[in-house]
């Protein structure tokens, strides 16, 4: 702000120098150049053809005399009338009021149209924001200098827990997975009893050790004490037991699941088939969680906010996977170059083919949803590593660009990431 006003102080003292120079120059010019001086000069001029003519014997000595006194005469009229003219003038008073009302006028006219017409309000800190205008969206950098803006924010602010978890989610947008852990971990401990954050938390511990097993489990299990209706810690309970193959166990967590949604949810469909994949992997037959013609008549209100298909694999590439590798199915805006997804999914190769449903409860970002925008890639990718940040020799498929709500997407698993 004070760079600001030394740079308007500058301005306008460059002004009044350029509209007070010309005023002075008038003003002095008008002093030391008079009427009198010139005819002066010319008299001057005329005593001298006078002498000359006398010595030239053109005038004889009385004409001389005469000419001489007549000229003597209108010398002393003119020396007078420059008395007069030393004296200020009325231009000139003009002149200097005229100047003294330039210094005072020209500031107070420049601030007070600033503050009228301006951007006072400009001069203010700004607080940048992670929310993303719709008609113009946050590029990679501005994304990044947000979130770079948030960490330097919560060093003085270090028990603000939204901040926290704010942070967290910017990070995993930005594939900083480590960093993202890190934040959780400290909204945690700020915020012990909020399953939600825990869920979070113990979401991406699971990434970064390619495991639900150990420590990410233990957090799901407090989660599920606080909370035993959320979600998402039902959801990887479930995963949780699925994956040291108790079935049983992940039959029990995905079925209350079914028990809490609406039975026109878009995940349902998902949670669905994830229950029967258990049920036939214990040796049980597998049921139908809602009647047909329920389902037939709820899929036109699923929520515009999503997209669901099909992930298949190229039967070329089988020979190249293991069960165990980590599927990512995921939908980025089509408009506006590389962003992050704006939802996720994980599966495992031994789920494909495998029916899917993206809605706005995937979103990684507040802001960063599907129903932020109009058209969408869809894409799974193969992960031997189980990083979301594709690498090479990743398998991957992609959907041609679709609309937000579009169904029956299938996709393809058929190339190589070079």
């Amino acid at each position: 702000m004070i760079t600001f006003w030394l740079i308007v102080g500058v301005l306008i003292a460059v002004t009044l120098l350029i509209l007070v120079l010309p005023l002075l120059r008038r003003g002095n010019s008008s002093i030391s150049t008079t009427h009198s001086e010139v005819n002066l000069s010319v008299y001057r001029d005329q005593l001298r053809e006078l002498d000359a003519d006398l010595a030239a014997g053109t005038l004889n000595e009385v004409q001389y005399q005469n000419a001489r006194s007549d000229l003597e005469s209108r010398v002393l009229e003119d020396s007078g009338a420059a008395e007069i003219a030393i004296a200020p003038s009325t231009d000139n008073r003009w002149g200097n009021a005229a100047i003294a009302a330039l210094i005072i006028s020209v500031p107070l006219l420049a601030i007070s149209l600033y503050f009228m017409l301006g951007t006072p309000a400009g001069l203010k800190p700004q607080i940048p924001t992670t929310a993303m205008d719709e008609a113009h969206p946050a590029t990679p950098e501005q994304f990044e200098a947000m979130v770079t803006w948030l960490a330097e924010r919560l060093k003085t602010e270090p028990d603000n827990a939204e901040g926290w978890v704010m942070l967290a989610r910017s990070y995993t947008a930005l594939n900083r997975y480590q960093d993202a852990s890190a934040a959780y971990a400290r909204a945690v401990a700020l915020q012990p009893n909020n399953a939600s954050v825990l869920a979070d938390h113990a979401d991406m511990l699971a990434m970064l050790k390619q495991t639900l097993q150990g420590e990410p489990e233990k957090i799901i299990r407090q989660a599920l004490k606080i909370d035993p209706d959320n979600l998402k810690a039902l959801s990887l309970a479930g995963s949780a037991a699925f994956e040291r193959k108790d079935y049983s166990d992940a039959i029990k967590w995905w079925e209350k699941i079914l028990n809490l949604l609406p039975a026109d949810s878009p995940v349902v469909a998902s949670v669905s088939a994830s229950v029967n994949e258990a049920r036939g992997l214990a040796g049980l037959p597998p049921v139908v969680v809602a009647p047909a013609g329920n389902r037939a008549a709820t899929q036109s209100n699923v929520a515009k906010g999503s997209v669901s298909g099909t992930v298949r694999l190229d039967p070329a590439f089988k020979a190249r996977i293991a069960d165990t590798d980590a599927v990512f199915i995921f939908a980025r805006a089509v408009e506006g170059g590389r962003k992050p997804p704006l939802a996720v999914l994980r599966k495992t190769v031994k789920d494909l083919p495998f029916d899917f449903t993206l809605d706005d409860s995937m979103s990684m970002v507040p802001g960063l949803n599907l129903s932020s925008v109009t058209n969408v890639i869809v894409g799974a990718r193969i992960s031997k590593s189980g990083n979301v940040i594709s690498s090479a020799k990743d398998l991957e498929g992609f959907s041609k660009p679709v609309k937000v709500g579009q169904k029956d997407i299938v996709i393809t698993i058929d190339s190589e990431v070079k």
